[in-house]
Formats: structure tokens, C-alpha cells, sequence
């Protein structure tokens, strides 16, 4: 039995949203770093290979005092946060930036007592990144802003109430790179020569690993079966 027109309609609607929804996931910056990780088969940090572009597992490890996370207060060597508000206009609502600071150091990765150095930098970013979110509050209408979130917000001046006292509906969002968490890393490897000797570590050189014109660095804690080379 043909379909009517008002089926088709129906159809195609649907059809339309399933590939909005497809490509929205297909081209998100989770999907895009692990589809380039799976293509870089794992290398054992002693058996890395200068100029080779690389990709190596193990725990992070800070080479100076670490960053604290603004929520968590934890030591890490990477965090970014998102802070937002929720605005609407009529039966439409829609989610507002207020913050967005991702903060990030060089730091080792050690597997098996063997380290390797990396080196990000945000001014001018060498590194693309998704780091699992670990931390989240929010507030709203009947839900009134801890004391320690009331903290954060007062730090970035934004207050949690609006016109004649009503909470607003905010959100906060928190996800780092913690001490002794394992991530994956890929990138250009290079071998440098140590200008002083790091603790527990008795060679003179160290594997690095660096960007350049065309390989950025790649840094993510998803799960390591996430990112394997598929065969």
C-alpha cells in the first residue's frame, strides 16, 4: 500500500533528524580524536623512534608543582572548565557560555618505570584534547548554589541570583588529567638531552613527544580499549 503524504512527511522528519543526530555525534571532537587514535598503533615508551608519529599509554606525572582544579581542588596537570547559564525566550531556552578556561602544564607520562616528557602549550595551541568530564553541579529555581559553587562563581563575578532574588539556572562543569591517571598521548617523538637529572631516572636523554606543522599533539584520559588501533 503506497504511503500517504502525511506518512512520507513523518518519514522524512525523522529520517532528517537521525542524520543531524548521526553527524552531530560522527564529527564531535570525542568521535574525531578516537577514529585519529585508533589509526596509531601503542609503542612501548623504550622502544620509541625518533621522528615517528607515536602513541603511548601510562600514568601522568607532574615536572613542577601542579595545577589545582578550581571545583575538585585536586593536583593535576590538566583541567578545563565550563561554566553556564541557562536563558529563555519564550517556550525556546537555550544554554549560555559564561566560562571557559582550560589550563594545561608539561608533564611525564611513566609506564613500567619508563617516562616520557610532553610538552603542550596553549599560546599557540599545539595540542587538540577531550578529557572525560568528572565533575558537575548546578543550581536553579529550587535548588539554591552550595557554598563551595557560590566560591567558584564569586571568583569568575558571576552571582547566582538574578532580578528580586531568583536563583538562576546554572551549570558547572569540571574534567582534568589527575596525578597517577592513566591517559594516552600521541605524537612526533623526539629523544633530548636532560640539562638536569630527574629523581628515580638515570639516563641522560628522555623521549618526548612534540608537535609540529602538520601532527598536533593528541591528549585524552578515554579509556585505553577506546583508543586502540583497530585491526
Amino acid at each position: 500500500m503506497p504511503l500517504s503524504g502525511k506518512s512520507s512527511i513523518i518519514i522524512f522528519v525523522i529520517l532528517s533528524f537521525a542524520i543531524i543526530v548521526f553527524l552531530f555525534i560522527y564529527y564531535s571532537k570525542k568521535q574525531i580524536i578516537i577514529r585519529t587514535l585508533k589509526k596509531i598503533p601503542f609503542t612501548r615508551i623504550g622502544n620509541i623512534q625518533t621522528n615517528r608519529l607515536t602513541k603511548t599509554t601510562g600514568k601522568a606525572h607532574a615536572i613542577e608543582e601542579p595545577l589545582i582544579a578550581p571545583y575538585s581542588k585536586r593536583n593535576c596537570v590538566f583541567y578545563t572548565i565550563k561554566i553556564e547559564q541557562e536563558k529563555k525566550n519564550g517556550k525556546n531556552s537555550h544554554w549560555e557560555n559564561l566560562v571557559n578556561e582550560e589550563k594545561i602544564q608539561s608533564f611525564f607520562i611513566e609506564k613500567n618505570s619508563d617516562l616520557i616528557m610532553i610538552n603542550p602549550t596553549q599560546n599557540p595551541k599545539n595540542y587538540k584534547s577531550y578529557l572525560v568530564v568528572d565533575k558537575k553541579v548546578t543550581s536553579g529555581t529550587f535548588n539554591d548554589a552550595s557554598p563551595k559553587f557560590e566560591s567558584i562563581l564569586k571568583q569568575y563575578d558571576i552571582k547566582s541570583t538574578g532580578l528580586f532574588g531568583f536563583n538562576k539556572t546554572l551549570r558547572y562543569t569540571e574534567a582534568i588529567i589527575e596525578l597517577g591517571e592513566e591517559i594516552t598521548v600521541a605524537g612526533i617523538a623526539k629523544w633530548k638531552n636532560l640539562d638536569k637529572p630527574i629523581p628515580g631516572y638515570s639516563y641522560s636523554k628522555i623521549a618526548t613527544l612534540i608537535s609540529n606543522q602538520k601532527q598536533k599533539l593528541i591528549i585524552t584520559d578515554l579509556p585505553k580499549e577506546k583508543v586502540s588501533k583497530t585491526s
